[in-house]
């Protein structure tokens, strides 16, 4: 009889996360999966076409079953953010109430809101089940920085929900070390703690160089950022850096090119056109997933950023692995442990976050490199990614732990 995960998961397809693939490769490893999400509204903050309260609420994506709860879209401000938390939790809990599905795991996919692992711990106390969480953003930290609250009685209840999480998990999964450290530091026996670093999905692989209409191919260095365009990229650097490298009037043109939707994409326009920069710059719409590697294909490096903040220091960007996956060059703003695997790899080059000076440096020093050289930082970053975030080897490491633990009695 097939082992039933039950997969809890605020955003799923039609969003873009990388627990779309997982739970596609736990059906095709014999699995059942049914994924418990809301409705999609990610990043835009407003319901994708084609979906709603009444509309298209149960649906089958790669044999997942998928079951989509209430929640109010994340809007464009952080009391409709703060409702749209809320409300995934409130429908959660009446769903587990009522729901008759029959689960063996319990599996959380934690990018933030922390909150929508609550619905999966009560479920799994309820049918005294396994529950997996695999932490990708570390709550409370992650509010201070995102909404700027550090009123210490909110942030001490957060706290106080985390710790009740945790508590309630039989393995934590972490997408970086740091952030084992850091849960340990709240009390969580390090036994049920473990690093399980993100891979690509099987699309990301390095093409063969091609130019396409979205990207001039004018002899520019062009570089690419994809992904969410919110505050915790941190891409208001951009701007400042692309006038250092205009004030510089080195022999190439540099043109960033961004790849993606978010609540910060349109502050990031207007810094650009108030600086006289549209040159520089090329915004690209969001792009189906599978799409972003051809996009690679006609640029010279990629760019991933992070926030100068300690918590970011501890993160390690879910783009980094798709960057290095396709072979890419990397040019990054960033401290700790994605600074140290890009110096690790010889993939690229790194300055510290915030500093835009060393930033424009990097990337003229980069953009003047031969194709040769580019080329040997493209398959250094591959080498990499190959050795360390291999798929199979990772989900075998998965399927082990779903073997060791069966139902809790009691």
């Amino acid at each position: 009889m097939k082992k039933h995960i039950l997969v809890i998961a605020q955003y799923f397809y039609p969003e873009q996360f990388r627990i779309n693939d997982i739970c596609t490769e736990w059906v095709k490893r014999g699995y059942k999966v049914t994924v418990i999400t809301g409705i999609p509204n990610y990043p835009q903050g407003k319901y994708y076409d084609g979906y709603g309260l009444f509309k298209k609420r149960k649906e089958t994506y790669n044999g997942i079953e998928i079951i989509r709860i209430p929640l109010i879209p994340r809007g464009n401000n952080s009391i409709m953010l703060a409702l749209n938390y809320l409300s995934f939790v409130v429908s959660g809990f009446f769903w587990k109430m009522f729901t008759r599905i029959k689960a063996d795991y319990v599996f959380i996919f934690e990018v933030s809101p922390m909150t929508q692992a609550l619905p999966g711990v009560w479920y799994a106390k309820r049918r005294k089940i396994p529950c997996f969480l695999y932490v990708q953003d570390l709550w409370p930290e992650n509010v201070e920085i995102i909404t700027g609250i550090t009123n210490k009685h909110i942030i001490g209840a957060i706290g106080k929900m985390v710790d009740y999480i945790y508590a309630r998990c039989t393995k934590i999964f972490t997408t970086s070390n740091s952030f084992v450290n850091s849960i340990e530091k709240r009390n969580v026996p390090g036994e049920i703690i473990e690093y399980w670093p993100q891979y690509a999905e099987d699309f990301y692989r390095p093409l063969e160089k091609k130019s396409i209409n979205e990207i001039p191919n004018d002899g520019a260095f062009n570089i690419i950022f994809a992904g969410n365009i919110g505050n915790a990229q941190g891409l208001e650097i951009l701007p400042k850096v692309a006038v250092l490298i205009k004030d510089k009037k080195i022999n190439r043109k540099i043109r960033f090119n961004i790849v993606g939707d978010g609540r910060y994409k349109s502050t990031l326009i207007e810094m650009v056109e108030s600086n006289n920069l549209d040159a520089m710059f090329n915004f690209i719409p969001k792009q189906p997933a599978n799409m972003i590697p051809k996009f690679m294909a006609a640029c010279d490096s990629a760019f991933l950023c992070l926030t100068d903040d300690p918590l970011f220091a501890m993160t390690i960007p879910a783009k980094l692995q798709s960057y290095m996956a396709c072979g890419m060059p990397i040019i990054a703003s960033a401290e700790g442990e994605t600074n140290q695997i890009i110096t690790e790899s010889a993939a690229g080059l790194c300055s510290p976050s915030g500093d835009e000076q060393k930033l424009s440096e990097i990337i003229i020093e980069l953009s003047l490199k031969s194709k040769k050289e580019l080329i040997q930082l493209g398959i250094n970053a591959k080498n990499y990614y190959d050795k360390n975030f291999n798929k199979e080897k990772l989900l075998n490491r998965m399927d082990i732990h779903f073997r060791d633990f069966r139902k809790i009695g009691g």
